[in-house]
Parts: structure tokens; C-alpha cells; sequence
């Protein structure tokens, strides 16, 4: 029987290795080769593609609808895939210049989308990866809140994440779902996907340590970063920031993955039900 390795590994020995790893002069497109830093799996079209496709609701958009995802991550297929599916606009917001720009990849995310039966742009007379952006009028800016800063109020039809809300640092969270709020139309919708386990092993591990210590730059920067807000309070947040929730998936664990009595203060004082939340779907609608 095969043993997946990295599964196989302490939580506590992925910790330290990362905190060490990421201090070194090393890209992340080598840390992504050999997999030990990687920001999500839209690097894959298909699974790309069907991302987009859960978080899409033509019902609910105009003709030439603009998009705007929150965290890319390794490529921007979404921009075609918008665009495929009637977006006249799309901006893909990160906190890092992380995007695979290797036009054969692109080409290959057309072809995927014109075997779906949908129109796309014609791309293979571009010269440059910026040429792909520009023809399909996406615009990727790589400054997190500052970037959505630039985006002009009311302008967007549609704003989508895929696990990570989690990752946004904790005294930003707010912030970020005021631009949305503002960059969204009242007309609009938002769906995300969080993911509310630790980014070390699926369980609760994340919630051992101290606040002062998590939020350390050198804890924050170590590529297994989550915010650690718990649902209700991030349902709060976003009623804060002025948003609807209007519909709600939810996931949980039958029982705890990792035990309360190595939880740290906030966390082990939490309810059970609080705690077994491992993931959820939201829409939000502007109030």
C-alpha cells in the first residue's frame, strides 16, 4: 500500500521546514516545480475551468458582464474562461506577481474552451503574454488591497474567490471586503469557497498557536498562512462590510480532527459547532 509522503509528514516538522525553506534565495517557480510552495490548482484549465463554472451564475449577469477573482494564483485562465462564457472584463487580483506566463499554456486553455462550444479570442498570433491580456482585456494586478484600491466604485458585475479568504492576513480582512463592497455594482453578486482547515494537513493544527505569534511576518510568509477567522465570525465580517449572505453550503467534521485541549486561547473556549465547520460556500448580494 502507497503512503502518500506528504501526508505522512508531522504538521509540526512542515512548519519548521517551511519557515526555514521560505528564507531561502530560491523563485517561487522553483519552490512550484518541486511542490513545496504552490498557490492553488488553477494551474489546471479543466479544473480552472469547472472553478469558474461553480461560481458563475448567468442568471444573475448582464451581456459583457465584467469579473473580478480574488487570488489567481500559478495562472490566469480565468480571464479566457470569462471571456468564454460573455465577459467583456476581468481583473485577477493577488498579493504577488505568482502567474504561469507561458503563452503555450494559454493556447492550450482556447482549444479546451473552443471543444466546450464556446467563442473565444484568437490568441495564436500573439507575440507576448502581455499581448494575451491585452486582446482579452484582462488585467492582472499582483498589490492585494492596494490594488483593489485602484478599482473604480460600482464597476464590477462579479467577484469570485476559491479558498482564499482564509489567506488574507487577519488585520485586512475587513478592509478587503469594504473594496469589494465598494468595486461591486448594487446589481452584483460575490461567491466564495473558504476552506477553514489548516494548510498543513486538512485538520486544526493552525489553531495551536498564540495570535502573537501567528501573526508574525516570519509565520505569515512561510507559505501556510491562514487567518484562522472561524465561520460566524467571518459571516459577521461580511454583514459589517455591508453584503447579503444569501445562500450558504456548509461542511463539517463529525468530530474534532485535532483535540481542544491542544487548542490555544481563543479557539479551545469555542463551541464545538463553531470548531466542526471545515469549510463553506457563500453568495453574497450587495445590501
Amino acid at each position: 500500500m502507497l503512503i502518500n509522503v506528504k501526508q505522512a509528514i508531522p504538521w509540526w516538522i512542515k512548519i519548521i521546514s517551511k519557515v526555514i525553506l521560505s528564507r531561502l534565495p530560491i523563485s517561487y517557480n522553483i519552490w512550484k516545480q518541486i511542490s513545496l510552495f504552490k498557490h492553488g490548482e488553477m494551474g489546471n484549465y479543466s479544473y480552472a475551468y469547472q472553478v469558474f463554472k461553480k461560481h458563475f451564475i448567468p442568471a444573475e449577469l448582464p451581456e459583457n458582464f465584467t469579473t473580478l477573482e480574488i487570488g489567481p494564483g500559478d495562472s490566469l485562465f480565468s480571464g479566457l474562461i470569462s471571456k468564454a462564457l460573455g465577459g467583456e472584463l476581468c481583473y485577477l487580483i493577488d498579493v504577488g506577481d505568482y502567474a504561469n506566463k507561458d503563452q503555450k499554456r494559454y493556447q492550450e486553455v482556447n482549444m479546451f474552451l473552443v471543444n466546450q462550444g464556446l467563442k473565444t479570442v484568437n490568441i495564436e498570433n500573439c507575440n507576448s503574454f502581455q499581448e494575451i491580456l491585452d486582446k482579452n482585456q484582462i488585467i492582472y494586478l499582483t498589490e492585494g488591497l492596494k490594488s483593489l484600491k485602484t478599482i473604480p466604485s460600482n464597476s464590477v458585475d462579479f467577484i469570485f474567490s476559491q479558498a482564499v479568504l482564509e489567506h488574507i492576513r487577519r488585520n485586512e480582512f475587513l478592509d478587503v471586503m469594504k473594496e469589494l463592497r465598494r468595486i461591486i455594482k448594487n446589481t452584483g453578486y460575490c461567491s466564495h469557497m473558504i476552506d477553514l482547515k489548516d494548510h498543513l494537513g486538512g485538520n486544526l493544527n493552525n489553531l495551536r498557536f498564540y495570535e502573537r505569534i501567528w501573526e508574525l511576518d516570519f509565520m505569515v510568509k512561510s507559505g501556510f498562512y491562514t487567518n484562522r477567522i472561524r465561520y460566524s465570525e467571518m459571516i459577521d465580517l461580511f454583514q459589517e462590510a455591508n453584503f447579503q449572505i444569501t445562500s450558504i453550503e456548509i461542511k463539517k467534521w463529525d468530530k474534532l480532527p485535532t483535540s481542544r485541549k491542544n487548542l490555544a486561547f481563543p479557539f479551545r473556549n469555542m463551541p464545538d459547532e463553531e470548531l466542526l465547520v471545515s469549510e463553506f460556500s457563500t453568495i453574497l448580494h450587495p445590501v
